[in-house]
Order: C-alpha cells, then structure tokens, then sequence
C-alpha cells in the first residue's frame, strides 16, 4: 500500500472513531465545535500501524534525528508506534523513544524525562493533536534543559490555531500528517 493510500485509511479511521462534533473545552483553554480524542485511533491496531509508519516516513525523509519522544500521556502510544514501525523495517534501528513528564518525579531518580533520551542528542517531539502547541513546547523547554536539541515536531491533526506559528517562532516547523483543511469543519 502507498503512502496515499495509508494516509487516507488513517484519515478516515481518524474521522470515524476519533471526530466528534461537538462544543468542547480543549486543553489549551480554547472552547471549540469539534472534538479530536486521537486515544481512539491510537488504541487500533490499524490505527497505531498506519500512524506509526506514516510519522516514521516523514521521520526518514527529513534531517536525521537520534531519538523520537513526547509529552506523556499524550504523546506515548505515538512514540511506540513509532518505534515498532521502525523495528518493522529494521530489526536493528538505532531509533529510540522517550516521554517528558509534566514535572520530575518526586521519587527514584527524579527525573523529568523518561527513556531513550541523554544530553546531546537530537531528537523529534509528537503530538497526537496540537492546537497552540503549548504542552509540546513545554518538552522543547524540558529537552533543552536536559541537553538535547529539537530538531523536529510532527503532529497526527493540527488544528490551525496557532501552534504552527508558536514552533516557528521557536526556529522549529510543524510538520503535519492531516490539517484543519481535512477535517469536515
């Protein structure tokens, strides 16, 4: 199968158990019309394989990165499927993931991020849905306070309210699966 041909599979396993017309309060604060709960694609075995080789092309096609991660909880069943599409492909991949926890951990080692992550590497954060991009920007603060760089960010849906802009104020583009423009808003 080609990579339009998954793309639009995955869209429309987006739309069919992840769209949801309805007035909502998303995480950002915004109030909006539409519900995007990305946890019901990701929870497929369809969906976590489509996703995971569609954000792991992108991943290929652009400049090279050590380690792939974001904000947890969010961020987790995208990482994975990350990971197990590139052990798909290549059983030995160097690829690893992580998870930036909201704040360190009280206990063990205390740590804020969670992983396959060390000081120096150049990583690519991922979203499910980013609206303003404000939790992923906060793993751009965390990583960079950790020592690493964030070369890339790649989001399933961007809504187009603001987050494409947040991360080029930053230096850092939005790379996008599927828009707003996709969605039937």
């Amino acid at each position: 199968m080609d990579t339009a041909d998954k793309r639009r599979e995955l869209l429309d396993l987006v739309l069919e158990v992840s769209f949801r017309r309805e007035r909502v309060t998303l995480a950002s604060g915004k109030q909006s019309d539409f519900y995007l709960d990305l946890r019901q694609t990701l929870m497929r075995p369809r969906g976590v394989v489509l996703a995971g080789e569609l954000v792991l092309d992108r991943l290929l096609a652009g400049p090279p990165v050590e380690s792939v991660g974001g904000m947890a909880v969010g961020a987790v069943p995208l990482v994975s499927a990350v990971l197990a599409a590139a052990a798909a492909r290549d059983p030995e991949s160097p690829l690893l993931g992580f998870f930036v926890r909201k704040q360190a951990k009280g206990h063990g080692l205390g740590r804020r991020i969670e992983g396959g992550f060390a000081s120096g590497q150049t990583v690519a954060l991922v979203e499910d849905t980013v609206t303003t991009g404000g939790s992923t920007l906060d793993a751009v603060d965390a990583v960079g306070a950790e020592g690493g760089k964030v070369a890339r960010v790649l989001c399933l849906v961007d809504r187009c309210e603001g987050a494409a802009e947040a991360f080029r104020d930053r230096g850092i583009e939005l790379e996008a699966l599927f828009t707003r423009a996709d969605l039937p808003v």
